[in-house]
């Protein structure tokens, strides 16, 4: 079984061109990270492959072109989540 993994996203479209990676972790830190959005209340969707691919880009680091469209995908879920609430 795969260690559960976890990254956290932020983004300011005032001072930031693009999302970046504000944490990340595996194990001990992802279940932290989750526990500590779940705390505040922020949205969390899985999805393993993007996890994967996020968590190779450094901390504090925006995220490439690449991967924008998945990542607006994102958006769109924690949009329409915060509509439901």
């Amino acid at each position: 079984m795969k260690e559960k993994k976890a990254v956290a996203l932020q983004y300011n479209n005032k001072v930031q061109n693009a999302p970046k990676v504000t944490a990340k972790g595996e194990g001990q830190i992802a279940n932290n990270i989750i526990k500590l959005a779940k705390k505040n209340n922020i949205p969390i969707q899985e999805d393993r492959d993007l996890v994967e691919m996020l968590s190779k880009i450094e901390l504090d680091k925006e995220i490439p072109p690449n991967l924008y469209k998945a990542i607006a995908e994102v958006f769109s879920f924690i949009y329409q989540h915060s509509k439901t609430k």
